[in-house]
């Protein structure tokens, strides 16, 4: 790692990187799309010759996500502390020039990827930690930053800022995924939760924008709409975050709100992300999609669809889980789909260097003699 995230305000430039300096030659189209996602792959180890590898080292792949053991396919990523050390060291030596997204959900409860059958502490989840004292939040949220850190993992999909409005929703309430119902409690705990990370030197997602806590359905299995259920409120937590300096990353959720947008979920929305988010709210850092390979979107959308959607609502990391129908050459196979669509104007190139320039400020080049 190169240490801590910019402490720059959101949005502001910072000195340009190697790979963005006047003087070196431009990243070909290729890599610039494929900086721009963040995939998962099966394997507790990973070879030179594997398409995860050959993605990071060929065609420079932005990143990837670990997931443990799944009820379908069985183990992923995660087997020990010294195995998922060793993979996460294997990987970033795949970039030795920069410093390539390993990204996880550590959020706490039922929603921890590193948990104790694996042989790292236990953490509560955010609804049990959710009102208890600021000193207990800290402590939480120290437990869950060195965990990642001693791993190596430089990016957490946490806090859930979704308010707890709908306690039977599938997809948070039920989960205990909510620090509260109040927003002003939700703000407190997810700053805690974001410094205790900054020290560590690991990156942090608002999540789910615009808000998810009073859908009753699951976007992983179903298209969540809230659009008779959704109030501003749900919007406060950001208001109260997205200024203060704190803030990395904002993942658009698969959620239909027709308050904002009826024709397109937020993660495909140009109203959501770049009207709301951007020109309303002030954010001018980097925006994640959820999982593009949720039923939400794949039911709804096309493939390649999905993706030009994706980009040109002003999305600049595209984030593919690849668990339930696993193709070990998706990255490969996206990058095409992106260089298809610039080709043919659906997406202009300019949208790609802008995703990267926010990219490259939050995951800089590594200097000589960083690790």
């Amino acid at each position: 790692m190169t240490g801590t995230p910019s402490q720059a305000t959101p949005g502001t430039t910072s000195a340009p990187t190697s790979e963005s300096s006047p003087t070196a030659p431009p990243l070909p189209l290729r890599q610039r799309i494929a900086r721009l996602l963040v995939v998962g792959f099966r394997g507790l180890e990973v070879a030179a010759t594997d398409p995860i590898a050959r993605a990071i080292a060929l065609d420079g792949l932005g990143g990837v996500i670990l997931f443990d053991r799944d009820e379908v396919v069985g183990t992923r990523n995660v087997e020990s502390p010294t195995q998922v050390r060793r993979l996460v060291a294997d990987l970033r030596a795949l970039a030795p020039e920069r410093e390539l997204i390993v990204a996880i959900d550590q959020e706490g409860g039922l929603v921890t990827r590193l948990s104790p059958k694996y042989g790292y502490p236990a953490v509560e989840s955010q609804a049990s930690i959710g009102a208890k004292s600021a000193t207990a939040v800290k402590a939480w949220a120290d437990t869950i930053a060195g965990t990642l850190a001693d791993a190596k993992i430089n990016l957490n999909f946490a806090p859930v800022v979704d308010l707890n409005v709908n306690p039977t929703n599938p997809a948070i309430g039920a989960l205990h995924r909510a620090f509260s119902a109040d927003p002003k409690v939700v703000a407190r705990d997810a700053a805690i939760e974001m410094t205790a990370h900054r020290v560590r030197g690991v990156r942090t997602a608002l999540k789910h924008f615009p808000g998810l806590g009073s859908a009753s359905t699951n976007t992983d299995f179903g298209v969540a709409d809230v659009t008779a259920t959704w109030h501003d409120v749900e919007l406060d937590p950001y208001r109260d975050l997205l200024g203060g300096g704190l803030v990395d990353l904002v993942m658009a959720a698969h959620v239909v709100n027709g308050q904002i947008d009826p024709s397109a979920p937020a993660s495909l929305s140009r109203k959501t992300v770049t009207d709301l988010l951007r020109a309303q709210l002030g954010w001018e850092g980097v925006v994640v999609t959820d999982d593009l390979g949720a039923a939400a979107i794949t039911t709804a959308f096309g493939f390649e669809d999905a993706i030009g959607l994706a980009l040109n609502a002003g999305n600049d990391l595209l984030l593919f889980a690849n668990q339930h129908e696993y193709d070990p050459a998706l990255a490969t196979r996206v990058i095409d789909v992106v260089e298809r669509l610039v080709g043919q104007g659906t997406v202009p190139e300019a949208r790609i260097d802008e995703a990267l320039a926010r990219l490259q400020r939050l995951f800089p080049a590594r200097s000589a003699g960083t690790g």
